[in-house]
């Protein structure tokens, strides 16, 4: 197991967590810092919260417990999961598992990182922008985004954009804990050929090993009876609208913005600077520029992100330049409102990396089946990272 005090995976660890029985008896779960668990912190990763205790648990987390997962602890974030790193000015950064001083992702790189140590069976996450994702990729593990309104949460979201999901070291083991936190028995899957539109292209480029691992997936999934048809890939009119729409959602945070961290303090007073018609002319045309790229098939098959992991002081800055190019597959996804899942698609230069399926709305089984097809093929699915044992 790789050293939690190297990796800084958990903001809190219950010393004292014991599981239960049912479905999910002998495993434990991580729960990222935006979700609470009670009688544990739910800092958000914000030193306005430094000293919060949440009273209860979350709908997810209460399912989990009640399946008879231990719950481990809290995960780091960056503050408001406001960034495609995970740091925050209250706990150490967390790195990834496969290269310390690396990142692991976000805004859940605690949950991915955790997963990826093998710290925990599996961790919640959630994804607005890419946050399960992202993760996933970077710390060589499986994460899936679900649909929007199929997992509960207690929490509003006015852009109806964040969900909260599961990231695990398996497409099973994603499958058994998004069962328990939907409440739904998994349905049978009939093996078809699907029709998959697949990525290999775009006007931001990307590194030659992601685009590497995407069409050795084109292929490995061609050999296996699947049509695969090149398409178009656009995602600039998305990301534009996300520079407006992700401060919009953020400027309702309570307080001052000097109450907030230097990383988010800016985004809530662009938020707030707003006005409501330019908030839903974004979120609008970002809504529209998604569903125009994402339609007429069963599947989709990209990259998951357009860049490697890099160290933790190069990560782009939220919503600056070089995120739109490391972000390009995932945020379409998720102004589209499709469930999305990051399969490992083994190690490149020593880091992970991972390629992106999205299936229809509501269509998570049918997803989760492919990407388990796609987890069995020879070059993919998790690998354990270097010093683990």
């Amino acid at each position: 197991m790789v050293a939690v005090d190297r990796v800084h995976a958990f903001i809190y660890l219950d010393p004292d967590a014991r599981g239960g029985d049912g479905p999910l008896a002998g495993t434990t779960l991580g729960v990222k810092d935006t979700q609470p668990v009670a009688g544990m912190p739910w800092t958000y990763g914000s030193a306005k919260w430094r000293d919060r205790v949440a009273t209860e648990d979350a709908v997810v987390v209460a399912r989990a417990r009640a399946a008879g997962a231990a719950i481990l602890g809290k995960t780091n974030l960056p503050e408001l999961a406001a960034a495609v790193g995970t740091t925050n000015e209250l706990f150490p950064p967390t790195h990834n598992p496969w290269r310390e001083g690396f990142t692991p992702g976000g805004s859940s790189g605690g949950s991915g990182a955790a997963v990826g140590a093998g710290l925990c069976t599996f961790a919640f996450g959630d994804d607005m922008g890419g946050s399960i994702r992202i993760p996933a990729s970077c710390c060589g593990v499986i994460g899936l985004r679900p649909s929007p309104g199929r997992v509960p949460t207690e929490l509003p979201d006015p852009t109806r954009l964040s969900v909260r999901g599961p990231l695990a070291r398996t497409v099973a083991d994603v499958r058994r804990l998004f069962e328990v936190m939907i409440a739904e028995p998994a349905a049978a899957v009939e093996p078809r050929r699907l029709r998959i539109g697949w990525v290999s292209d775009s006007p931001l480029g990307m590194d030659a090993a992601v685009q590497a691992a995407v069409r050795r997936a084109a292929d490995a999934l061609t050999a296996r009876g699947h049509l695969l048809e090149p398409v178009a890939w656009d995602p600039m009119p998305v990301a534009q609208a996300y520079r407006v729409v992700r401060p919009a959602s953020v400027s309702t945070m309570p307080g001052e913005p000097s109450e907030y961290g230097r990383a988010v303090r800016g985004l809530i007073e662009q938020g707030r600077e707003l006005t409501a018609r330019e908030y839903l002319a974004a979120l609008t045309s970002g809504l529209d520029a998604a569903r125009r790229l994402l339609t007429g098939y069963d599947a989709w098959l990209t990259p998951t992100l357009g860049l490697l992991p890099m160290p933790i002081e190069e990560v782009p800055t939220f919503l600056a330049e070089g995120w739109d190019v490391f972000t390009q597959f995932v945020l379409p996804v998720s102004f589209a409102g499709l469930p999305a899942v990051s399969v490992p698609a083994g190690p490149a230069d020593g880091l992970p990396v991972g390629v992106q399926l999205v299936g229809g709305y509501r269509r998570e089984w049918e997803l989760l089946a492919l990407a388990e097809e796609l987890e069995g093929l020879e070059g993919f699915g998790f690998q354990p990272p270097p010093g683990s044992n």
